[in-house]
């Protein structure tokens, strides 16, 4: 039988374990520094005084999370909205499979809004080359993260893909908390947004045989999620651009790092989500697909196709998808001045970029198509022959 401790090794942290590992966390200066980064107004004594007074994962993400990421709503965007909730029981848990495009903000601002809106918060997988420090694997096991291990040999790879895939299922299924995982490894840097099968194919290993039983007690909800300015589009142009020009080019702790920050403390213009509604309906039909066809395949089409279809565009995407296919195609979606201040953007933004003068003209060729990509899906969105919507 299974049990919560099967999983000790990469489970978020639960109520009785949080005065322990909030004390560390207050001793570590680099957490310190971190955190008063983040709150300018904060001293020192102010942030252990708010921290020393929290005695549970609610009261953690409630006192510091959320109030931190209200902090980045209010300082780096211009607003954020959702909808789909609608489409949610609060009383059920749910399976969020999303588009990836910023480390920590994707899964955090979907649990405010969900938090705001009367719903739990979701439990967060999350890489384990993102926990670069003790004091980082602490803060975020304490934000209800779980831990998806990374660069392993190909036996580890097996045995944590099922450990992985138990615990999904146990959390959703037995603790009844839902799960935010993104639908692919890593955060698409070119805004070309796809689910990996190998995802989909691990969520399996829990479930046996069963296709169809397995993938509706998951209750898979796609989750799309469009920035109007991508808090990391000038890093993942030069990310792009280097592994292009630059034969075994590898991102290093200190990237990751520089990301995370960056990701939360840049410019974000408006932020959208859209909840799609439960896929369980479609999963029978996937089921009785001929043998020929390739479930796990007619299941990640059907994620992307709901996410492709429910991504909010903002004239900086038709913009640039003009710029991209030199044409007019998209003036009614965007005005001149809208034009010029996506401009100025790009040039502020890959003026950042260290040794830029590489290739200028691909940097910018890059930069646009980060932005051009969500929009080419939505032209070329075809709908699954198996789905009614």
């Amino acid at each position: 039988m299974i049990t919560e401790s099967d999983f000790d090794d990469i489970r978020p942290y639960n109520d009785s374990e949080v005065v322990e590992v909030l004390n560390r966390l207050i001793q570590e200066e680099s957490f310190v520094k971190f955190a008063q980064q983040l709150f300018p107004g904060f001293s020192e004594e102010m942030l252990i005084k708010t921290l020393s007074e929290v005695k549970s994962i609610k009261d953690f993400q409630s006192k510091f999370i959320v109030r931190l990421a209200q902090y980045i709503i209010d300082n780096t965007t211009k607003g954020i909205t959702i909808d789909g909730l609608d489409n949610l029981d609060p009383n059920e848990s749910y399976l969020f499979i999303s588009d990836h495009r910023d480390i920590i903000l994707d899964s955090a601002l979907l649990n405010v809004m969900l938090f705001t809106s009367g719903f739990e918060t979701t439990e967060i997988a999350i890489g384990s080359n993102l926990l670069i420090q003790p004091w980082i694997e602490d803060l975020v096991k304490l934000n209800k993260s779980f831990v998806v291990n990374r660069n392993v040999s190909v036996r580890q790879m097996l045995l944590s893909s099922k450990q992985l895939s138990n615990y999904i299922n146990y959390a959703i299924n037995t603790k009844k908390s839902s799960i935010w995982i993104a639908q692919r490894e890593g955060r698409t840097k070119d805004g070309d947004d796809r689910t990996q099968q190998s995802l989909l194919k691990m969520l399996q290993m829990s479930g046996g045989k069963n296709f169809s039983s397995h993938f509706k007690n998951l209750r898979i909800v796609p989750v799309a999620i469009s920035y109007e300015y991508e808090p990391c589009d000038a890093l993942k142009t030069l990310e792009v651009h280097l592994k292009e020009t630059n034969d075994g080019y590898q991102k290093t702790a200190k990237d990751d790092l520089r990301s995370m920050i960056r990701g939360m403390l840049n410019e974000k213009g408006r932020v959208h989500f859209h909840i799609g509604k439960p896929i369980s309906e479609m999963i029978d039909v996937i089921e009785t697909m001929d043998e020929s066809r390739d479930k796990y395949k007619a299941l990640a089409d059907l994620i992307d196709y709901r996410i492709h279809k429910n991504y909010k565009l903002w004239p900086d995407n038709y913009i640039a998808y003009d710029i991209v296919n030199n044409s007019n195609e998209f003036l009614d979606k965007y005005t001149i001045e809208e034009k010029e201040l996506f401009l100025k953007h790009m040039e502020k933004k890959i003026a950042t970029i260290e040794d830029r003068g590489k290739d200028l003209e691909r940097l910018h060729q890059i930069f646009f198509e980060i932005y051009a990509n969500p929009v080419k899906n939505r032209l070329e969105l075809t709908k699954p022959d198996f789905i009614s919507d």
